[in-house]
């Protein structure tokens, strides 16, 4: 069984040939055009069938059936630098992200759903790059997709809902640690893993206004070879670096929306706990708090999407004399941050829209922007014992498009 998700999973993530650059750190904004097109918005807002991941809570407002089918092509922009040295522009430019969400009412009070959703990644690659530019030649690929069967219950107004999750991910990370390639690469290979979690979410409307809430949890994912790859960065004298889990962080979140005729105004708040997500906690990854502004004009035939999401980069720059727990000191978690993990963008603008075909059909689209943002952090020659700076740029380009049926 689990042989057989895993061939399935792995011919729709072959869509995109390299990983996904998420939005907040390894997360992507909003699951679905729709709510791509408000910037993530969803926990307060229903995007019918698409809100299974959101607020599952939120899929009672399908009137019968409905099913979307639809895709993110999402390209990166990425350039890392050392100082002294030339720059190298990422490879891992383009990729496409899959989606498909059916939901269906049982009866007034019950509703259930089905669906799969590539959620996040993240990666690099530059082995075509110049020895001079420091990247050792670095690649990255981090793949999440998650298979759900939402369940809600609704009365008077009150919806509760819970989503089984099964976690697809898969991994491979190498790199040239001298950059001569005749002294061989250090690489892991792809490795894959399928791990169990659950979203839970909470919703109630009355009078035009929706709030709601929602809780993700922490599924950890294990990496074979992960640690392999870590521990020649390990300080002398430490315990060897055994953790080869690279969790997928819990989340927290509450949201409201507010219907004034053709006007709905969404406003989301959540927490993505990256600190205590293993693996990332051992880069020294912080929390992130993600807040998403959304606007939507709807009429019978069509609506516009406008939104703004914000959350601090969840990466920092450590000080060169620090040691964490682990063995890793403050420039070994700069340059993997930095190089192989650069989740630095901040803000993110997007705008969208649907199109009715006729009554059961509509497409959705949405576009979004994640401004060039650069960070420059500290790093450590310990061959020559002299410091030194290293620079990553990086820009987020988005189109999604969504084919939705109603039966």
């Amino acid at each position: 069984m689990k042989r057989t998700i895993k061939l399935a999973v792995v011919a729709a993530l072959a869509l995109g040939t390299t990983s996904a650059f998420a939005t907040n750190g390894a997360t992507l904004i909003g699951m679905g055009a729709e709510a791509r097109g408000m910037a993530g918005t969803g926990i307060g807002m229903s995007h019918g069938a698409e809100s299974a991941l959101v607020n599952p809570a939120l899929i009672t407002s399908v009137e019968s059936t409905e099913i979307s089918f639809g895709g993110t092509i999402f390209m990166p922009d990425v350039s890392y630098g050392s100082q002294g040295g030339t720059t190298a522009d990422s490879d891992a430019n383009m990729n496409v992200i899959p989606e498909v969400s059916l939901a269906t009412k049982i009866n007034d009070n019950f509703y259930v759903g089905i669906g799969m959703w590539g959620t996040g990644g993240m990666g690099v690659d530059y082995r075509d790059a110049a020895a001079t530019a420091g990247t050792m030649n670095m690649v990255t690929n981090l793949q999440l997709m998650q298979f759900g069967v939402p369940l809600a219950y609704k009365t008077n107004g009150f919806s509760v809902a819970i989503t089984p999750i099964l976690q697809y991910g898969s991994l491979d990370i190498n790199y040239d640690m001298d950059g001569n390639p005749s002294n061989g690469v250090m690489g892991m290979g792809v490795a894959q893993d399928l791990e169990f979690g659950y979203n839970i979410g909470l919703a109630y409307e009355m009078n035009g206004l929706t709030v709601g809430a929602i809780y993700k949890s922490k599924i950890d994912m294990e990496y074979k070879g992960f640690s392999d790859l870590i521990q020649p960065f390990i300080n002398p004298g430490s315990p060897a670096y055994t953790n080869d889990k690279l969790s997928t962080p819990a989340e927290i979140g509450i949201g409201a929306s507010y219907v004034m005729g053709e006007h709905t105004v969404a406003l989301d708040y959540k927490q993505i706990q990256w600190s205590s997500a293993k693996g990332y906690e051992d880069f020294e990854w912080d929390d992130q708090n993600v807040i998403s502004l959304g606007y939507e004009y709807k009429t019978k035939g069509w609506a516009a999407r406008i939104g703004y999401n914000y959350a601090s980069s969840p990466i920092s720059q450590q000080s060169l004399t620090y040691n964490n727990s682990v063995g890793l000191n403050g420039d070994t978690i700069n340059m993997f941050n930095l190089l192989g993990f650069p989740a630095i963008v901040e803000s993110h603008y997007a705008v969208g829209g649907t199109y009715s075909l006729n009554e059961q059909t509509s497409v959705d689209l949405a576009f979004t922007y994640a401004p060039e943002k650069t960070e420059t952090y500290k790093a450590f020659d310990r061959i020559n014992n002299v410091e030194y700076d290293i620079t990553t740029t990086h820009s987020q380009t988005g189109v999604s498009a969504q084919l939705n049926f109603l039966f």
